[in-house]
């Protein structure tokens, strides 16, 4: 009788997205990934699914996309330098991050947020002033 081993210690994507502090809660963990926004190898992944230490994912958060290589499955969610060990992050993926952030910092620097919100008046104006772009 041949027995399969498994000593690869597996954990589920939903738990370790959140052990390794990629999400606050599992419930946003599974909520990412049911909308599409972690795929394991390029295809989309289910919650349930196992990981393994060498998986390839590609983890999009807000504006920002990690692709990341499990390097520690993890189920305990501990301090942010500890969460950082069990992953690595491509080098390309640095590098496109940090240049979506500069072009995002550059496409706002003329940008001034008003001090207050508009008053009546104001509010009026704006209002009037966007009834003519419908054209």
């Amino acid at each position: 009788m041949t027995e399969v081993s498994d000593t690869q210690e597996t954990v589920r994507l939903d738990v370790w997205l959140w052990a390794i502090r990629f999400f606050r809660t599992r419930a946003l963990a599974k909520q990412a990934i049911e909308g599409g926004k972690v795929k394991i190898g390029g295809a989309a992944g289910k919650p349930a699914k196992l990981l393994r230490v060498g998986d390839r994912l590609e983890v999009t958060r807000g504006q920002d996309r990690y692709e990341i290589e499990v390097v520690a499955p993890s189920t305990q969610r501990g301090s942010a330098p500890q969460a950082q060990q069990c992953y690595r992050e491509t080098e390309e993926s640095r590098t496109a991050r940090a240049n979506a952030a500069q072009q995002r910092q550059m496409a706002n620097a003329g940008y001034a947020k008003p001090p207050t919100k508009p008053d009546k008046r104001a509010r009026r104006l704006i209002h009037a002033l966007g009834d003519i772009d419908a054209f």
